[in-house]
């Protein structure tokens, strides 16, 4: 049965606008992975890691990559809003089972940047006295104006978030070769030994540091609103995988030769300790980047909600109304409004630690599910994918599934010891 390829859409009214390019692209992509997940994660690696922390960052770059590669060859087969929902509509045929998974990821998405706007609220709360509820209502509210204003305007804050991101980390590199007393580690030290307790630390260090790169799933929800979709984000998503990977080995290798480990794992801001020393204002400057992580992450939460919802409209398994799009603004107005609503009425009433725990299992088994369904794709339609396309080999899907599982069950593991 040949691939059904969805041609570009007429820029109208009714439709999402193509105008986000490479570099903005790839930007936006590192902006959903580099952020307040690495903030968090730097020490607890470190601690489960010790010096080998920067392999352990490198090796879950790696892992996150046969998942990336999976998605990349699906938003070059497949360029659709829906993403995974659609994704699954084309291999299975099945629109019950598209409709289950595009609301899930529906549901994560808004329980993730509700977690979001109640850890940035407190970390505003850490600096200025203001209520709490208002404070979490009007953050809610910006995020979702943000995301209503236009898709260049959105992409544009992610992406300049994302640049003082890169800068901080950059800085943090910085303020570790300038400590005064640093620990005498050499970079021989670095290299892990060839035996299998400092490898499963590694190992377990890996699948820790894996929740540091989820993300680059959301960037396939842009297909619609992209310039050369089909070349464009393949490239583009893979790109901003390895350039995160490579960032975060760089950092974790600056912090390994001059702190120590267990000092990371004990520090409630890891980062900061590299830059303790330049005084106050340096770990407040920590301590906004934080701030400012953690509305970056919630707001491409929003982004992507309202993208997977429109896409869903489009294809008749949710309500026509989410797939309203602003003629001004050319975004999903109705389906942002519904999602910053939703955030709202979450941040304010409910206990958000088991919710938030349970997103990363749902993300973890679509992508198991998805990489299953594109190794299952080209299998079955191997000759249909036209030439110059985005392509990988077939044994790479399943591997991104074995990765996923792997990962999943390790997650399990935590929840129960």
């Amino acid at each position: 049965m040949p691939i059904p390829t969805m041609k570009d859409k007429p820029e109208s009214s009714g439709k999402l606008q193509r105008s986000i390019g490479f570099p903005m692209l790839v930007l936006y992509g590192m902006g959903t992975m580099v952020g307040a997940g690495f903030y968090a994660l730097a020490g607890k690696v470190a601690g489960t890691a010790g010096l080998f922390a920067p392999i352990a960052f490198g090796l879950a770059g790696l892992l996150a990559l046969f998942s990336a590669l999976a998605f990349a060859e699906l938003s070059s087969r497949i360029p659709h809003a829906g993403g995974s929902a659609r994704y699954l509509e084309e291999v299975f045929g099945k629109q019950w089972l598209s409709a289950i998974v595009g609301w899930l990821i529906i549901t994560t998405g808004i329980v993730s940047a509700a977690t979001l706007t109640v850890a940035t609220v407190r970390f505003i709360r850490d600096f200025v006295s203001l209520p709490e509820q208002l404070t979490l209502v009007a953050v809610a509210l910006i995020m979702g104006g943000i995301a209503a204003w236009g898709v260049r305007q959105a992409v544009g804050v992610v992406a300049g978030i994302c640049v003082l991101q890169i800068a901080t980390l950059l800085y943090v590199v910085f303020g570790s070769a300038t400590l005064p007393d640093p620990t005498a580690v050499s970079w021989a030290e670095l290299l892990p030994p060839l035996e299998s307790t400092a490898w499963l630390g590694i190992l377990s260090a890996a699948f820790l540091a894996f929740y540091a790169f989820i993300g680059f799933e959301d960037m396939v929800n842009m297909a619609e609103e992209v310039k050369d979709v089909r070349t464009t984000m393949p490239w583009a998503l893979i790109l901003a995988l390895i350039l995160t990977a490579l960032l975060y080995m760089v950092v974790s290798t600056a912090l390994m030769l001059t702190i120590p480990p267990e000092t990371l794992a004990s520090a409630k801001t890891p980062l900061a300790e590299a830059v303790r020393h330049h005084g106050a204002w340096a770990v407040g400057a920590i301590g906004i980047i934080s701030i400012l992580s953690a509305v970056n992450s919630a707001l491409v939460q929003i982004v992507m909600v309202a993208r997977v919802a429109y896409g869903m409209a489009e294809r008749d398994y949710a309500p026509a109304v989410l797939g309203r799009v602003s003629a001004r603004t050319k975004t999903p107005w109705v389906a942002t409004v519904l999602a910053t609503l939703a955030i709202i009425v979450l941040a304010l009433s409910l206990e958000m630690t088991t919710l938030a725990n349970a997103t990363s299992v749902v993300l973890l088994s679509v992508f198991t599910v998805v990489n299953i369904g594109l190794w299952w794709l080209k299998g079955r339609d191997k000759e249909q994918q036209p030439a110059g396309r985005f392509s990988l080999p077939r044994s790479v899907p399943l591997i991104g599934a074995g990765v996923s599982v792997a990962a999943l069950l390790f997650k399990l593991w935590q929840a129960l010891t």
